[in-house]
């Protein structure tokens, strides 16, 4: 059983973030890493793989940056780790979709992974847009996965409850919060992730140019939200205090 998992890595969730003069927001210092839901897709592959005595690799588009999350996820237990540099500094999910999706077509796959969204740009596309550049089904926002005999049943959340879907594979499932629990790395395991193979490729490696996976989105600036207000407290006596609120509701607040 051949199992590939899509990674991110994401800026930590207690992260402060900060954005410069320029619209942009400032990375110096922020800590680095695997996207949460991607950690769920991890750990089902290796599931699998112990079920199955599979191989798994865990790919990811980014930067030299991305060695450090394909370390977790190969201390964890897979086995092999793929890193395509863009060469870009702003990509979307198009351009993330498309190296995958050619990076993927040149390996054996029976099982695709990945977080059914990442936790930075809250999309949830690139899995789904993988899929349909390979031209395999998807199941999204798996919340269980058998697989056997050459087919997958997989649980998934939808609107008010849950659905129950079987696809023949290969296929693409993507993980949400109750798949599992990951695993920590053990120091066995950290140690051992330093002997494992982590391919490192750019564009051209793939046969692309950055014409073709060229962003079709630019964020033009970001910016936070505004400070909230403090609360305002309404003294008197309750019969008193119930008109200023309700006036204060309609006039200042304006939700009356």
């Amino acid at each position: 059983m051949k199992i590939v998992v899509c990674m991110k890595q994401t800026f930590d969730t207690e992260a402060k973030i900060a954005v410069d003069a320029n619209g942009k927001i400032n990375k110096q210092g922020v800590s680095l890493i695997m996207n949460p839901y991607d950690e769920f897709a991890v750990e089902e592959a290796l599931k699998i793989k112990e079920k199955s005595s599979g191989e798994v690799t865990v790919v990811t588009v980014a930067g030299p940056e991305g060695q450090d999350a394909l370390r977790q996820a190969l201390a964890m237990g897979a086995d092999k780790a793929v890193l395509v540099d863009p060469g870009m500094d702003e990509i979307d999910e198009f351009t993330t979709a498309s190296i995958l999706a050619k990076a993927i077509s040149e390996m054996e796959y029976d099982v695709l992974l990945g977080g059914f969204r990442a936790i930075d740009d809250g999309s949830a596309q690139v899995a789904g847009r993988v899929a349909e550049i390979l031209g395999i089904p998807v199941v999204n926002v798996v919340t269980k996965l058998e697989i056997a005999d050459g087919k997958a049943v997989a649980t998934s959340e939808i609107e008010g409850g849950s659905q129950t879907v079987e696809v023949a594979l290969p296929a693409m499932f993507t993980a949400q919060k109750g798949l599992n629990e990951p695993r920590y790395p053990s120091m066995k395991g950290i140690m051992q992730a330093k002997k494992k193979p982590m391919e490192k490729k750019a564009l051209g490696d793939l046969g692309l140019d950055a014409g073709q996976v060229a962003p079709k989105v630019k964020a033009i600036s970001y910016f936070l939200p505004s400070a909230r207000a403090a609360g305002k407290i309404i003294p008197g006596e309750p019969a008193d205090a119930a008109r200023d609120l309700v006036k204060a509701l309609r006039e200042e607040a304006k939700v009356v």
